[in-house]
């Protein structure tokens, strides 16, 4: 009887530092500042890199450009960026991000990769849930005849993106080529995703900029704006 009210006596005496080495705790509390001071150094180094580029408004006037005209965008997938054009004139380049796939050009859909080549904006949308969506022509005359040729598409799908392209201007079918691609903001993540100093592809295919980034284009922005993806 003694010896089991000891035994009860040693198991209620029992505490947390019997479990966890003090030494241990020390070194997980280190190392968890440690990440913590790393990530805060990152994002604040991104922050400093945003801060110095120029606004748009400041770059038109040092180029003498009272309103852009003719605007154009030309991306750059191996240089992760989006240039916008007045004519010819380059007036201002942003950091944009890709679908995850960088490998290849889209072909498919669900394969998480951008297109290539030669497109117009098609469709604005204001209230997107990544903020302002500037949907592309995407899967384009080239890309659907290239569709049809593989036997990803039918004939019939082909004849309605055809007559889509032709008379609505923007494709409306869901096909096996995808679908919904477009120039595109970052939504409630911009402050994280805008300040990585480094490229982090997150999209199904879309190119990315920041929140500020499209809101700055967005007034140069029209139906029929040509985009060049290479």
């Amino acid at each position: 009887m003694e010896q089991k009210d000891q035994q009860e006596k040693e198991y209620n005496n029992i505490g947390l530092s019997d479990y966890v080495n003090k030494n241990t705790i020390r070194n997980v509390f280190f190392f968890t500042g440690g990440i913590v001071l790393f990530i805060a150094g990152v994002i604040g180094y991104g922050v400093i890199l945003n801060l110095r580029s120029a606004p748009l408004s400041e770059l038109m006037v040092k180029k003498g450009i009272k309103k852009i005209t003719d605007p154009k965008i030309i991306i750059d997938r191996k240089e992760y960026s989006l240039s916008l054009y007045d004519d010819t004139t380059l007036i201002k380049t942003y950091r944009a991000n890709f679908g995850r796939n960088v490998l290849l050009p889209k072909k498919r859909i669900n394969d998480l990769a951008t297109p290539v080549g030669e497109y117009v904006i098609c469709e604005i949308d204001t209230a997107y849930k990544y903020g302002k969506f500037f949907k592309l022509n995407y899967p384009n005359i080239t890309d659907i005849t290239e569709g049809l040729r593989k036997g990803i598409i039918t004939q019939a799908e082909f004849d309605r993106l055809q007559y889509e392209l032709y008379y609505l201007g923007c494709p409306k079918l869901k096909t096996e080529l995808g679908y919904d691609i477009g120039i595109e903001g970052t939504g409630r993540l911009n402050f994280l995703l805008k300040n990585l100093p480094f490229v982090y592809n997150w999209t199904d295919g879309s190119i990315s900029i920041s929140n500020e980034s499209i809101d700055e284009i967005y007034p140069f922005i029209k139906i029929g704006t040509k985009v060049v993806i290479k």
